[in-house]
């Protein structure tokens, strides 16, 4: 296979790989040179693993989408720590010039080369303000409806690469096309459609080859009844969608990620939907301007309702593989997932010719060093 030229670094461990894990050795400059696997005569207890890609992700370390391009390179190199390579930063529902405004902070990160020392940021998820009043969860009630208007404002933006709508909104299945017809994957959350609003929808946009998405399942849609399968029981039905789970203990039961993981397989992604709390214990915080509490590592607005999560995707690995889920299968939960349902092909596998996005962990499974494009964020000795 071909290589990328002048490769400037090679690591060697064990390569996390669909088919297992293998002893072996990557050669990088800023896409991967060579994949050479090796005999397991001095085994190197580094796992070596395609770096993570976080497609639904609000805030981290102190920062939030919202508070414009500041706000996005603090939480991309607050991500990239934790082993995010790749990440959408995301709004939330707010008075329409504030999310034109984030939209602009992600543009105008993205047209300055990017963020050093963190993730790459490859566009904006869209999660409101296109979402069901009735099921808001912990987003700010500034709901609206995706008129034509709307939408054109928002894909004028040019960054826009994940959208979330709630499928029973007057306008929802005209604004899912033109996402789609835009090449943006299109989210169903934050809804109280029934299964058969959910399973038209996702059918009208199948027919023209969009990439469909659950927006962290059952999670602001209601759970899956045997009379009331409701959104969650459509999505894992339907052969395409893709599924955003919030694996962090409390957003979803480790039984129901299970029941995902049978129902949706090689479909199955997760995500962090971290909040501006995430990495700072516990105290006071806020998520689109609602005030937040975070105690023992949840948080919660002042009703109780859950506030976003805290949650890292290394974490997210960790919690996969304490769930039962074998590395490889995991790791692609992080990488090669997401990067398909976005329809990036340049990332999310080690192979020659790919970006050398790249996660090495140690046998604990934290994260010892990242790379981003061959460029190292952090290194651990």
């Amino acid at each position: 296979m071909a290589a990328s030229p002048h490769p400037s670094r090679t690591l060697r461990g064990r390569l996390v790989l669909p088919g297992g894990v293998r002893p072996g050795a990557l050669s990088f400059g800023t896409h991967i040179g060579a994949v050479t696997l090796e005999a397991d005569s001095e085994p190197d207890d580094r796992l070596i693993l395609p770096g993570f890609i976080d497609t639904h992700v609000h805030g981290g370390g102190g920062a939030d989408t919202m508070d414009g391009p500041e706000g996005v390179r603090t939480l991309a190199r607050f991500h990239a720590r934790h082993g995010t390579t790749t990440l959408l930063p995301t709004t939330i529902t707010n008075p329409w010039e504030n999310v034109l405004a984030a939209l602009a902070g992600v543009r105008e990160v993205m047209a300055s080369g990017g963020v050093p020392g963190g993730a790459d940021v490859i566009g904006a998820h869209l999660e409101g303000p296109f979402i069901s009043p009735r099921r808001l969860g912990a987003q700010p009630p500034h709901a609206v409806d995706p008129t034509p208007d709307l939408v054109a404002q928002v894909l004028d933006s040019g960054v826009i690469r994940a959208v979330t709508l709630a499928p029973e909104l007057p306008g929802a299945v005209e604004a899912g096309l033109a996402f789609a017809g835009a090449g943006v994957r299109v989210g169903v959350g934050h809804t109280r459609a029934d299964a058969e609003t959910v399973t038209a929808f996702l059918t009208t946009l199948s027919e023209t080859d969009a990439r469909t998405c659950a927006t962290h399942l059952f999670n602001a849609m209601g759970g899956v009844e045997g009379r009331a399968p409701g959104p969650a029981g459509a999505l894992l039905a339907d052969p395409h969608a893709f599924i955003e789970v919030i694996l962090d203990g409390i957003h979803v039961h480790e039984t129901s990620f299970r029941l995902a993981r049978a129902a949706a397989p090689g479909r199955v992604l997760l995500i962090t939907d971290a909040m501006r709390a995430a990495g700072l214990g516990d105290g006071k915080s806020d998520l689109g301007g609602q005030p937040v509490t975070v105690r023992d590592g949840k948080a919660t607005l002042a009703d109780g309702t859950i506030a976003g999560s805290l949650l890292t995707l290394d974490t997210a690995l960790r919690n996969a593989v304490r769930a039962g889920v074998p590395l490889p299968e995991a790791s692609a939960m992080l990488s090669d997932t997401p990067a398909r349902s976005l329809g990036l092909s340049d990332r999310g596998r080690l192979e020659p010719g790919l970006r050398a996005d790249l996660t090495v962990l140690g046998r604990d499974l934290n994260v010892l060093q990242v790379y981003v494009a061959g460029i190292p964020v952090l290194e651990h000795p």
